[in-house]
């Protein structure tokens, strides 16, 4: 962890190309115009944005409000050639005023801290602000697009700040290779102790989201409650980016979960799924397919059926989240409408999975109230199609509190199933 040699990494990887392309110009979706979405969950699209900000979420995961406003400032005031004129995030090039670039440089003021943390001997404080580093730089890559050379960089950046992290915590995290297809993936395993058998939790996010950036559920929720927990990438992103999304979208953490029997620490009876978004499809179809394996599934607002159900719902979504499907589909130049068209495949009723008989594990849905990606009727699905299963809803302000209870409803149930 020298500083000239991470200084020559981040020279290295941002080094400027003339060739590389903005965040916003890669998907090219015909007749798409920018919607607006504000929820708890996904934060607000303003006028003027490509990107969702995500600003609730960003702030519980250790993102200081005053830094990132100055960050949106700065990308707002800057002067630099865009895409598009009208969207302030689309500075085209490594330099201030890019999205990558103003995200990127706060990362790099916490692996500088964090040396300083390192050389007074404070190993658990530059830890800390290494997993800062890391969440920093996992937000420069958002959304996570691909061909987005940039963005690209940023996640190494996320992911080699992480394992420097992970060196330096008091608990262990290992690395698990899992193989599929010929192939490998990466998952990451937080342990509080090394000397038994552990419960164990499966936590996959959203489709905007690195594994990197879970961290928090294990620090402030699984680890406290002596819970091992163990992140993977959704298919098609960091990770897991060599596979695209399709409707099987838990196809990964079944290999994952497969392979668990074999990783020590972790005790295969006592083995729970977590996934928030379009993880909880995953969570809740994985649930389906090794009843035997899994001891419950858990989806914290998942993407289960009403809103892949509904074209009008799917159009009404911004630019970025549509982009982002196609991107993780591995579609482009395609109309609007045929994205949308395709996604009712994700629908785990259409699947003939929810609604159609009772698996024989718990299930847990929760959201927050007025969610209108998961609707308390998709929790109400997962709850009556499954032996015990149960849909909580939870209020959605104050957001941090909202964040809390339904984590406090997670742990408290796996306290119960496992």
């Amino acid at each position: 962890m020298s500083e000239p040699s991470k200084v020559n990494l981040s020279e290295k990887l941002f080094a400027p190309r003339q060739t590389t392309k903005e965040t916003s110009s890669l998907v090219k979706l015909a007749h798409t115009s920018s919607q607006e979405v504000h929820n708890a969950l996904d934060g607000d699209s303003e006028s003027g944005w490509y990107r969702v900000l995500r600003r609730p979420q960003w702030i519980w995961q250790g993102v200081d409000p005053i830094e990132m406003e100055s960050v949106f400032a700065k990308i707002a005031s800057a002067e630099a050639q865009r895409t598009n004129d009208e969207l302030l995030d689309t500075v085209i090039g490594y330099k201030p005023g890019n999205w990558v670039y103003e995200w990127s440089q706060l990362g790099s003021k916490y692996q500088r801290l964090s040396r300083e943390s390192l050389d007074k001997g404070d190993k658990e404080q530059a830890a800390k602000l290494l997993l800062k580093a890391s969440t920093h730089y996992g937000i420069a890559a958002y959304p996570h697009l691909k061909g987005d050379e940039l963005a690209a960089q940023a996640e190494l950046q996320a992911t080699l700040t992480y394992k420097d992290a992970t060196e330096l915590m008091p608990h262990q995290v290992k690395t698990i290779d899992v193989s599929y297809q010929g192939k490998k993936f990466q998952a990451f395993i937080h342990l509080p102790c090394t000397d038994k058998l552990l419960p164990t939790v499966i936590v996959s996010g959203g489709l905007d989201t690195l594994q990197t950036e879970l961290w928090p559920l294990y620090q402030d929720y699984f680890g406290p409650a002596g819970f091992a927990m163990i992140t993977l990438d959704m298919p098609s992103v960091g990770h897991s980016a060599a596979w695209p999304l399709t409707e099987d979208t838990s196809r990964l953490h079944q290999a994952l979960l497969q392979q668990v029997r074999d990783v020590p620490w972790v005790d295969h009876n006592r083995v729970a799924m977590l996934g928030i978004r379009f993880g909880g499809n995953a969570a809740i179809r994985l649930g389906f397919l090794e009843p035997t394996r899994l001891k419950t599934s858990i989806s914290i607002g998942g993407i289960i059926h009403g809103l892949l159900s509904q074209p009008k719902l799917l159009n009404s979504m911004p630019r970025m989240y549509l982009d982002m499907f196609a991107s993780r589909m591995g579609k482009n130049w395609v109309s609007k409408a045929s994205l949308v068209s395709h996604m009712s495949a994700w629908s785990l009723k259409q699947q003939g999975l929810l609604a159609r008989r009772k698996v024989d594990i718990p299930m847990l849905g929760v959201s927050l109230k007025d969610d209108p990606v998961c609707p308390e009727t998709d929790n109400q699905l997962i709850a009556l199609s499954s032996r015990g299963g149960k849909a909580v809803t939870v209020p959605a302000a104050p957001l941090h509190d909202g964040y809390h209870r339904a984590m406090s409803t997670v742990v408290d149930w796996l306290k119960d199933t496992l």
